[in-house]
């Protein structure tokens, strides 16, 4: 494997027009699906798909914790360029009531151990959007001893990773990476909920749609550096409350089955209470200030959100982050001040050659964001390009080429700079 040049490098990446659509795979290209298990004997499932001719000493990988994956638009990109590409489900894909990242550890881990098995020599992770904290959390276990590993999930459950086989990776990309589901919701959960039992409830003096507090609609809010700062310190307060809740909840559950061990006369309703496993509904988790001021942060984004452009719907509505979850899975998952899953826990101990693409017009990962994850980053061969696209490597204008093929380009690029066929 080569390393290429050492030294950090800042690339804006332009236009190239092109009559090839990377959505297709090449002609010749394989797709093999198979069915896994994990250590602890869940089912997850892959897809290997093999460019033409002789088999590849590379893979990329591709993984998110609650996204399916197999369709994702950089694979015909890898594969074009000769490589192997791996696209994989997590057990919790299409329903994180229960996800917690020291579980999908063990997912990952079980893709990895048949692509070595499959005789692969590189591995290489991409993380994409919510992938890129699962995949850092990943590369920053496997490359601990066993016995440095994190013992127990936030929730208090053995994670099971001391005695998991983790195969080492020898590259990372993380494209569009926001700095894990945790930190990413604790920017954007609106703190002006007074009553988590009550969705409507809201304190006037922390509503970002409160004209008072410079809320005005289409991007023109301007919020003041004393509001934000109470906002964000507001945010934090609220997530700590949550996490309150969560672990108050567990506590009970796990007293009440305490009580019942060695017991005969157990009655009905201590049954129910040790059996019952609650789910916390959180509510208006959608309410970053940089979506709604554009001048926070500024970047070529469009006012709203990846959720959409009204605020009132996105905030209010059903469809959120962290509206279902189990208290383990909020703790592991979607908290920010509990959650081992984020890339500022994990940046210094990635060390392999790493691959940045920002995405100029990006609704979740803003530029203060990605400068942060890549000069955190330890290894010094790490190169960071700038992409104009939205979120999901869209086009921000009508006429314009799609963000996605430019990064598809530059990815396979890097890879053939870096890493043998």
């Amino acid at each position: 494997m080569s390393t290429g040049a050492n030294a950090p490098q800042h690339v804006t990446a332009g236009f190239l027009n092109t009559d090839w659509n990377p959505r297709d795979l090449p002609a010749g290209a394989t797709t093999r699906n198979v069915v896994l298990r994990t250590d602890d004997d869940a089912a997850t499932t892959g897809s290997l798909y093999l460019p033409a001719g002789p088999r590849p000493r590379t893979v990329v990988c591709v993984m998110h914790p609650r996204e399916f994956m197999a369709c994702h638009y950089l694979i015909p990109d890898i594969v074009g360029a000769g490589y192997a590409a791996w696209s994989q489900g997590a057990r919790s894909v299409g329903n994180d009531l229960r996800l917690e990242h020291e579980t999908a550890l063990h997912d990952v881990a079980a893709g990895l151990a048949f692509l070595r098995g499959q005789g692969f020599e590189h591995i290489v992770l991409l993380g994409n959007s919510g992938g890129a904290g699962l995949y850092s959390f990943y590369a920053q276990q496997s490359s601990l001893p066993a016995a440095e590993r994190i013992a127990r999930t936030p929730g208090g459950k053995p994670s099971g990773l001391a005695g998991l086989d983790m195969p080492l990776v020898q590259g990372l990309v993380l494209v569009g990476p926001h700095p894990g589901q945790g930190a990413l919701l604790m920017n954007c959960i609106d703190p002006s909920v007074r009553d988590e039992g009550d969705a409507l409830s809201v304190d006037p003096a922390l509503d970002p749609l409160n004209p008072d507090n410079g809320y005005r609609p289409g991007g023109q809010a301007r919020y003041a550096p004393g509001f934000v700062a109470r906002y964000r310190q507001a945010q934090r307060d609220r997530v700590e409350r949550l996490d309150a809740l969560a672990r108050q909840s567990i506590a009970q559950r796990l007293g009440a089955r305490k009580a019942l061990k060695g017991r005969e006369d157990v009655s009905q309703a201590e049954r129910r209470v040790a059996a019952h496993t609650p789910v916390m509904t959180v509510w208006r988790t959608d309410a970053d200030l940089r979506c709604l001021d554009l001048s926070l942060d500024p970047s070529d984004r469009h006012p709203g959100s990846l959720w959409g452009r009204d605020p009132y719907a996105s905030n209010y509505g059903a469809v959120g982050f962290a509206r279902f979850c189990t208290p383990e899975s909020w703790l592991s998952t979607w908290s920010g001040l509990s959650s081992n899953a984020s890339l500022a826990a994990a940046a210094d101990a990635i060390v392999q050659p790493t691959l940045v693409i920002e995405y100029t017009g990006d609704q979740a990962c803003f530029p203060g964001d990605v400068r942060a994850i890549y000069d955190a980053l330890a290894t010094a061969d790490k190169r960071h390009l700038r992409v104009r696209g939205d979120h999901h490597g869209r086009a921000l204008a009508e006429g314009e080429e799609p963000g996605r093929y430019e990064a598809g380009r530059q990815l396979a690029a890097w890879l053939r700079e870096r890493f043998a066929h």
